[in-house]
Formats: structure tokens, sequence, C-alpha cells
């Protein structure tokens, strides 16, 4: 009981720094987009690179894991950028939200790279959560709903990370060396694109876009520790922490609010994720199969 409560503090403590790297990635400003990636990979790169040399992991990535690997880093770098553009034009507990939406395409994807087969519940669970989605996205087919629409994108993004990270991590390939390769292949990725758009950066903004890196390598830290203690679907859900800490900070820092739609949208898609989990306790608990 007592791991599974420093779990529970971890995951919290990830969803927190994750909220406050989309605050600073916000108050960075109009930056490029290629710019604020660029950065906030490169903070990452160096501590993954740390923890490379200090425990002595080999760079060596067998054959049959590299298009996995691959996969992890084209999908997680698209998801980043998608996730830094929704933030620059949504309101960070929105763009937040849309991100979230990892865990059920982690669902569909599963089918493909796991080999899974999803139960009834959880394909009920990822249509529920689609029409929470469309609250925030509130789609009028303009330009006005397209950041929202590139949000939904970098939980697709997500999701398929995660997946990739789950096989990978399945067949022993080591997390720091997953986090090296992604954060050197998302650095490289970006870089011609913040070649030809770099922008001047005043300090304090160089120190917003440096403090968002350090924020998500404590979240990749402090999740890392999470599933580490705990199974991931008895923690999973207190993930959506993040979106109530963004909330907050965009209202506390930004003085922004969501409106009624976005706030109905969260409730349906947290809702969705509260009841799979304790659906999926309530089936552990008895020694039986979700339906």
């Amino acid at each position: 009981m007592k791991t599974k409560k420093q779990a529970i503090l971890c995951i919290i403590s990830a969803a927190f720094f994750f909220a406050l790297m989309n605050l600073f990635v916000k108050l960075a400003g109009d930056l490029p987009i290629w710019q604020k990636c660029f950065f906030r990979n490169l903070v990452a790169f160096f501590i993954a690179v740390g923890i490379v040399f200090k425990d002595k992991v080999s760079v060596k990535v067998e054959k049959e894991h590299r298009l996995f690997l691959l996969g992890r880093c084209v999908s997680g770098s698209i998801g980043i950028i998608c996730n830094f553009y929704a933030i620059g034009k949504l309101n960070i507990a929105d763009a937040s939200m849309l991100n979230k939406l990892s865990p059920f395409f982690a669902i569909i994807f599963s089918i493909f790279i796991l080999k899974e087969k999803p139960k009834r519940m959880e394909w009920i669970t990822v249509c529920i959560a689609f029409c929470g989605a469309l609250f925030i996205i509130k789609p009028s087919f303009g330009m006005d709903s397209f950041p929202a629409f590139i949000g939904f994108i970098s939980g697709i993004g997500a999701g398929l990370a995660y997946t990739c990270v789950r096989r990978l991590g399945s067949h022993g390939v080591k997390g720091p060396l997953i986090v090296f390769y992604f954060s050197l292949f998302s650095c490289l990725i970006v870089l011609p694109g913040m070649m030809v758009t770099y922008e001047s950066m005043s300090v304090l903004q160089l120190v917003y876009l440096i403090g968002a890196g350090c924020a998500a390598a404590v979240a990749q830290f402090s999740i890392t520790a999470a599933y580490s203690k705990a199974p991931a679907k008895e923690i999973s859900v207190f993930d959506y922490m993040q979106v109530i800490f963004a909330a907050i900070l965009s209202f506390v820092v930004l003085h922004r609010l969501p409106d009624i739609y976005s706030v109905m949208g969260y409730i349906i898609i947290i809702g969705t994720a509260v009841y799979r989990w304790s659906h999926d306790m309530k089936q552990s608990k008895l020694g039986v199969e979700n339906i």
C-alpha cells in the first residue's frame, strides 16, 4: 500500500510538471514552434545522455527493435510539435486535455502493435472520449477549429508513441535508451525548421524555454518512477490531474478560464477515464476479465 501511495504521488507530480511545461511554453510567446520544440528537447537530451553514461547503458539497438524505436521517435515528435502549436493558440487546459486523449488512442494502436484485442468496455470508452473531445474542439470546419484539431492530432501521436514504448519496454529495451534516441531525433528533426525561422530571444524567453525543458525532464522522471512502483491500470487515471493543474495555472498566471463547452468535455473524458479505472480495479479484485 505504501508503494502504491508513492506511485500516486509520483504521477501527480508528473501531471503538475507537464502542466508547468505547457505554461512555460505559452509564456515564451510567439516564437517559432520549431524553436520551442528544440530547446525543450535539448534539455531532455542532455539529461538522457548523463543517465546513459552514468548507468553505462549500451546505445546499441537490436535490429528487431529499430522499427518500433523509430515509430516512437516519429510519433512522439509529431505529438510534441502539435501539442506546442495547440498550446500557443488555445487555453493550456484545452491543449492539455486534447493531448490526454492518448490513452484512448493507445488502445486502438495496441491492436496492431501489441496484438491486443480491446474488450467491449474499452471500445465504449474510446467512443465516449471522442465525443468529449468534440466539446473541446467545437468543430466548425473553419480556421477557428484548426488549433483544436492539431491538439487532437497531438493526442494521436502521443498514443502511438506510448504504445511503441510499451512494446520496446516489454522486450527489454531500457527506458533511458528510449529517451536518449527520442530526444536526439526530436532535436534533429526540428533543427532545420529552427535554423530557417529562428528569432532572437529575450533573456526571459530563453529562461521560459529552459524552464519548459527542465519541467518536462522532472515530469519524465516522475512518471517513470510511478510506473515502476505500481501497475498502470491502478494509477494512470491520476495523470488527468494535469488538466486541473493546467486550468489553475492558466487562471492564476494568464487569467484565463475554459468555456462551458470545454468544461463539459473535461468532465466527459475524465469521467470516462475514472469509470474505466474503477471498472478495471473491480474486475481485478474479482479475478475475472473485463466485459
